[in-house]
């Protein structure tokens, strides 16, 4: 994942921002006396990704994967459509209470921008990933960089095209949508009344992203690790904020570890997974990696 990336990340200032102040208020407003949800995961679970995490001999890295965790961010989807067979097959594989939370097709965001042709592709992607039954987590649209609230119809054509059935989040990049503050509140507005997540991303060279902005009562958190020692005090950082947002009333964390390099994603996972289960109570499985003395490689 290049995206965000810097070349000197110890020169990065990686202290999370303040909540925004409707944070709280959201929360305490969406409350509910349900169990806390906690997925945690990866992007992808390609061997050659995620080097030395699968044991020698491996046959299917997916029913590994679902051995160890309980989720996937699924960034497979972006780059083609699959058919409503693949979405079976990967259902057949994984355990009961895993999910996946898959990325809407790069036809929709990015080659259509969410112009009116996009409307059969959404159609298509949801009809075959239904086929995840109760699997199937929460699908989140990622915009490009340069999709700017120019398009602000667009966007709301395509929420209130959307079925609610289907858990949605979104993630922008454009800095307007959070620099701009009329755009911003309007943009907020339109998510929380049609219950959209709005996504956090958590990178290097995008701080702004890092809005701590809730919509809904779900965190979804993209984090992107530096290949750098910073990664493991950063996701510190991250379980006493998600601690907080806990006491006030969330309910939904959605977790997913990138790395530039995907290869230490499995460690910073299985730290990021007993610390979270230190502090909230949960019971997540820890993977199996390698000895915690790797992190010294950073």
């Amino acid at each position: 994942m290049k995206f965000g990336k810097v070349d000197t990340p110890e020169l990065i200032d990686f202290t999370l921002p303040e909540d925004h102040p409707e944070t709280a208020v959201l929360l305490s407003k969406t409350k509910s006396s349900k169990a806390l949800n906690v997925y945690v995961g990866c992007a992808k679970w390609n061997r050659q990704d995620l080097k030395n995490f699968y044991p020698r001999g491996t046959k299917d890295e997916l029913v590994y994967y679902a051995t160890q965790f309980n989720s996937i961010e699924l960034n497979a989807t972006f780059y083609r459509l699959f058919p409503a067979e693949q979405f079976s097959k990967w259902y057949d594989k994984t355990p009961e209470g895993f999910k996946f939370f898959p990325k809407l097709s790069q036809d929709i965001s990015h080659l259509r921008r969410l112009n009116d042709k996009v409307y059969p592709f959404v159609d298509a992607y949801l009809d075959a990933a239904s086929n995840l039954k109760e699997k199937l987590g929460t699908i989140f649209l990622q915009m490009h960089n340069n999709f700017g609230p120019k398009n602000w119809d667009r966007v709301v054509q395509f929420v209130e095209y959307w079925p609610k059935e289907f858990p949605l989040a979104i993630e922008f990049r454009h800095t307007d949508w959070f620099n701009d503050e009329k755009v911003s509140q309007e943009l907020y507005h339109l998510l929380e009344t049609k219950n959209i997540a709005n996504v956090l991303v958590d990178t290097a060279g995008r701080r702004d992203l890092v809005h701590m902005r809730l919509t809904n009562n779900e965190a979804f958190i993209r984090y992107v690790g530096a290949n750098h020692s910073t990664d493991y005090p950063r996701l510190d950082d991250w379980v006493q904020k998600l601690e907080k947002w806990v006491a006030v009333g969330l309910s939904d964390i959605h977790f997913f570890v990138h790395q530039n390099l995907e290869v230490e994603s499995p460690l910073l996972s299985a730290y990021f997974i007993e610390k979270l289960n230190m502090v909230l109570g949960t019971q997540l499985p820890i993977p199996v990696t390698q000895s915690a003395s790797q992190k010294k490689l950073f």
